[in-house]
């Protein structure tokens, strides 16, 4: 039996799409190790988004070629489709797989027989427009369930549409047999992923189904005791769709809405397709429905034609909202995007310095939610990592609760008494649950 192993970079979309094509092999009789073990085969799925996307993927190749020198290594995700002929050059790749080929890889390969020059499958992006369903097993606690794949806009910053092609989405009927799977597995919380899940039901080029509708059907599935919505831009998250979640039964209150600037002459620059009014609105409706509602925010710090004072607006404009953490992105080139040829680019020091600015500001942002829910009451999920004695899980509001270890309770919904938040920023409990007087 020969034995396969995978590595995956980036975002939780990725991870979900490993998990399958992982499944696929397991299918056809392979064993699947980890990836620290000697295999013969070994499936890196890359991600274009990551800074210095080349440099880890030559790291990770090397690192299994040190554990197994005669494995047969492949090359998978974003970075395969952008830049197939370049990752076709390093040391030690055998084949290189793009966005429409990656899930027919056994197909492809067959018998992964080496050949003296590396294999390239990597067609035009606009041969991507199948939708593979595709979720995560490999967590007892949490799985990554993809419901919709590319993206139709055109941020002058991202390389994604280039490397996953236009948007598409699974049927809501095919996405319910999928919960229902995961359900029967034990799985307790799902969380929705895609590139642009708010642009959900597009299905052959049309539009048959929306984002509001999947969500009211999920929301009946026995069997998962939370939904959770993995990042949805600020122009899709509908009042509707607010709504529907402050009411719900089982979608929780977190939600991350990628803001990039908080300058409205930026977000005209990186062709966003709102102002940061909308943005206020939203976070306004969240917070008016659902006061301790989690809200996570992505900003790019450093983009072409950013002066100090649009960075202070950005600043300033977050500082105000009443956010939980931010995600930050320091801005870096991208071929074929439509920033690279733009003029004024920061120096990189300085985009360097606003990212730290941000990051602490994203500290004390958290810490302040954090505290407005201490002597709350909640329920954690609590998940099966272990570090001195003690394990981790999330409140439904994405708050970090350290818990003593008890392997039994290991993906089990506990309720308890949000006590004090530690310098670390994660919260200590009170249980059995202790309500004070």
């Amino acid at each position: 039996m020969k034995k396969v192993a995978f590595y995956t970079l980036g975002c939780k979309l990725n991870f979900s799409e490993t998990s399958t094509i992982s499944r696929l092999f397991e299918e056809e009789g392979y064993e699947k190790v980890a990836f620290e073990e000697k295999s013969d085969i070994y499936v890196i799925n890359t991600c274009s988004v990551t800074e210095n996307a080349d440099k880890k993927c030559k790291q990770i190749v090397k690192s299994a070629k040190k554990t197994s020198p005669d494995s047969f290594v492949v090359i998978i995700g974003c970075f395969a489709q952008l830049k197939p002929k370049e990752i076709s050059e390093i040391k030690g790749v055998d084949a290189v797989l793009g966005a429409a080929e990656k899930f027919k890889l056994l197909e492809h390969l067959k018998e992964f027989e080496k050949s003296k020059e590396t294999i390239v499958c990597a067609s035009e992006i606009s041969n991507a427009t199948e939708f593979n369903n595709a979720y995560s097993k490999a967590d007892r606690t949490r799985t990554f369930l993809k419901v919709q794949d590319g993206c139709n806009y055109g941020c002058a910053f991202c390389t994604i549409p280039l490397a996953r092609g236009k948007s598409r989405s699974d049927t809501i009927a095919n996405i319910l047999l999928s919960a229902q799977e995961i359900a029967a597995s034990g799985v307790k919380e799902v969380v929705l992923t895609g590139v642009n899940i708010g642009d959900f039901g597009v299905q052959n080029g049309r539009r048959r189904e929306n984002f509001l509708d999947l969500i009211k059907a999920l929301d009946e599935v026995e069997g998962i005791e939370r939904f959770r919505i993995s990042s949805i831009e600020p122009n899709l998250l509908s009042n509707q769709v607010i709504e529907f979640v402050a009411q719900s039964k089982r979608f929780v209150p977190h939600f991350h809405i990628p803001l990039q600037s908080g300058s409205n002459k930026i977000l005209r620059l990186m062709n966003r397709r709102y102002l940061r009014e909308l943005y206020v609105e939203r976070v306004a409706k969240i917070k008016e429905l659902m006061p301790d509602c989690c809200i996570g925010v992505d900003v790019i710090t450093g983009f072409p034609n950013e002066s100090h004072e649009d960075f202070l607006d950005t600043y300033n404009f977050i500082n105000e909202l009443e956010v939980s953490y931010l995600h930050v992105f320091t801005y870096s080139e991208r071929d074929n995007t439509q920033a690279i040829t733009m003029d004024n680019p920061v120096p990189y020091a300085e985009r360097q310095d606003r990212s730290k600015m941000l990051r602490i500001l994203s500290e004390k942002k958290k810490r302040a939610f954090y505290l407005s829910q201490e002597g709350r009451n909640a329920e954690v999920l609590l998940e099966g990592d272990i570090k001195d004695g003690v394990m981790h899980g999330f409140t439904a509001n994405y708050i970090k609760v350290e818990f003593p270890h008890d392997e039994n309770l290991v993906n089990q919904l506990i309720p308890i008494h949000l006590k004090q938040t530690t310098d670390d920023l994660t919260m200590q409990v009170t249980v059995p649950l202790d309500t004070p007087a």
